[in-house]
């Protein structure tokens, strides 16, 4: 496919989330029966909301960030360099304001566009609002009021990948397997990341997860336009 876009435009991303509270009983009796009505139509007859609530790092009202890494291209001597770099830690408003910085001085103009897979279903809107929630301005990449559909900054491979077929899902670790692209899930997935961050308290595992899920989604367009995937080598963190 040729997507028309100049590569060196695009911001890659991936986040991730955990329960914003730890445990379920840290949480007040009106959360515990919001958090119920929120996920009754996902759970099961026979599984209690209690029981749900380790999977509560996807809904933005329960859950918080704990990392946003980014990758964007640069040529070097005509050749591809993607740089890594990720914002993380405990204090979830600092990982936003430096992410919104970002994105206010280095992807403001009108050809910068945001990429992630399932970006527009999870990390945009995610990230969109956890900073309403802890009162930031919206960047303008992530502003959406008023944009027609051809008009917002986003790039999802997922939704490429889809090719109009609303019923399709497809992981990022199916994708990057049929596509030849070195597997990002070879140490943990999404399902652990809470338990990595709660129990084990090892915030540089999660963060190297997320990076290579950001490398990941960058060899996906690269694959997508038909061109080389970037080797070790290519890849620079920052």
């Amino acid at each position: 496919m040729n997507l028309s876009l100049n590569l060196s435009d695009v911001l890659f991303l991936d986040i991730e989330t955990v329960p914003e509270i730890e445990n379920w009983n840290q949480l007040s009796k009106e959360t515990q029966q919001l958090f119920s009505k929120k996920t009754q139509y996902q759970r099961k007859d026979d599984i209690s909301a209690e029981d749900f609530y380790n999977r509560a790092g996807i809904w933005a009202e329960f859950g918080k960030i704990i990392c946003i890494s980014v990758g964007y291209f640069v040529t070097i001597k005509d050749k591809k360099q993607l740089r890594i770099t990720s914002f993380f830690g405990d204090d979830e408003r600092k990982i936003l304001t430096d992410f919104k910085i970002l994105l206010d001085k280095h992807f403001v103009k009108k050809s910068n566009v945001l990429c992630a897979h399932n970006g527009k279903e999870f990390d945009f809107p995610f990230i969109a609002r956890r900073m309403i929630i802890h009162q930031i301005d919206l960047p303008k990449k992530l502003n959406l009021i008023g944009k027609k559909p051809w008009e917002v900054p986003h790039i999802d491979t997922l939704e490429l990948w889809k090719f109009g077929d609303y019923k399709h899902y497809t992981s990022l670790k199916l994708l990057t397997s049929i596509l030849g692209i070195p597997s990002p899930k070879d140490d943990i997935d999404g399902s652990e990341v809470a338990m990595v961050y709660y129990e084990e308290k090892n915030l540089e595992r999660i963060v190297n997860y997320c990076e290579k899920d950001t490398i990941a989604v960058a060899q996906i367009l690269l694959r997508f336009n038909n061109q080389e995937l970037l080797e070790e080598k290519d890849i620079v963190r920052v």
